[in-house]
């Protein structure tokens, strides 16, 4: 598939700035890939819309505050993007601008007495690996870390308070994301409960969103490019629950694209299987599902690798047929915007 074949036209005001002010008060459009039709809903009516017996699938990973400002001998400014531990007081970073991030280069952060970093290496992605000579990296991220916005919002470079609660799900446990699960901020305790009490089972995995999910595709095909793997836990608990649940007949509904596709990487001759790994599949149109039924997920960008696993599982031409009806109708896109819900 050609990659302008996932292409589609977004007038920039339809990006969504900030959150709904409640969780569940997002839209829902819902995509019957049967019968090619879609249907106009709020995200709080999601109970009417599953049935006793789903088997409902959530990634549980914290966003870190892995964006930290430093500067350096010189006062000028150097963002970090933390990325992943590599060992003691060591991270993996993006780093911008990167003309200021040769090995060697000091950094500090914050007023005296300010912490002191060091860029040891030039990894061959052009990600550098820092360490921290006075502490862990871990506690300046909690003191000095700010939400990794996604740079088609604003204030990215500043967020707000809010954005330390919202852009997180309310489910979220293990810590380890550089982006939010953003499927699972529509989530409240109360709708999640309602949920439970009406027969739907509720399982956690957990799939530390890293930078290659959203790196955008640059090659002229779909299927040449290159999806990064991902750290991914499926517990056994997990495993037999979803299994279970395919034996008996019974949904499975993945809430975002990244649940996706740890359950597909756990998927074994249809039983999924436990996981403590990386998540390593990339999915594209031709792929046949072994697990997923239906997938509760937000609108992506064009030509990304989220779009392409959407399209996947509901087909190319419906997924922009009901992304140009989202845009007519005024839906809200990407992390802060509204649902799609495909059955």
């Amino acid at each position: 598939m050609e990659l302008a074949e996932l292409d589609y036209v977004l007038p920039p005001e339809l990006i969504a700035q900030t959150p709904t002010p409640s969780r569940d008060a997002s839209r829902l459009l819902v995509i019957d890939r049967e019968r090619g039709v879609f249907e106009d809903r709020r995200f709080a009516e999601l109970p009417d819309l599953l049935r006793a017996g789903d088997c409902l699938v959530v990634n549980n990973s914290r966003v870190i505050p892995a964006r930290v400002m430093t500067h350096d001998a010189g006062g000028r400014s150097v963002e970090l993007l933390f990325i992943e531990s590599v060992g003691r007081s060591r991270w993996r970073a993006l780093l911008r601008p990167g003309r200021r991030g040769r090995a060697g280069v000091e950094l500090v952060v914050g007023d005296a007495p300010a912490a002191r970093l060091r860029i040891v290496g030039v990894e061959a992605d052009g990600s550098r690996v820092v360490e921290r000579l006075d502490g862990t990296l871990e506690s300046l991220m909690a003191t000095h870390g700010r939400p990794p916005l996604p740079p088609y919002i604003g204030r990215f470079a500043a967020p707000t308070a809010e954005d330390h609660d919202r852009y997180q799900t309310v489910y979220a446990r293990p810590p380890g994301s550089i982006a939010a699960p953003t499927a699972g901020l529509h989530f409240t305790p109360a709708l999640l409960d309602t949920l439970r009490r009406r027969g739907v089972e509720v399982h956690e995995l957990t799939l530390h969103v890293g930078p290659g999910t959203f790196r955008p595709i640059k090659t002229a095909t779909v299927e040449e490019h290159v999806l990064p793997p991902e750290r991914v836990v499926v517990p056994s608990s997990v495993a037999d629950g979803v299994s279970r649940a395919r034996a008996e007949g019974r949904r499975v509904v993945a809430v975002g694209t990244t649940t996706a596709r740890a359950l597909e990487s756990a998927a074994e001759r249809g039983r999924v299987q436990p996981l403590d790994s990386t998540a390593r599949i990339y999915i594209t149109p031709g792929y046949t599902f072994q697990v997923v039924d239906a997938l509760l997920t937000n609108f992506h960008l064009p030509r990304s690798s989220l779009l392409v696993l959407v399209a996947a599982l509901a087909g190319k031409e419906l997924i922009l047929k009901a992304y140009a009806h989202a845009v007519h109708a005024g839906y809200r896109f990407y992390s802060y915007g509204d649902a799609t819900l495909i059955l």
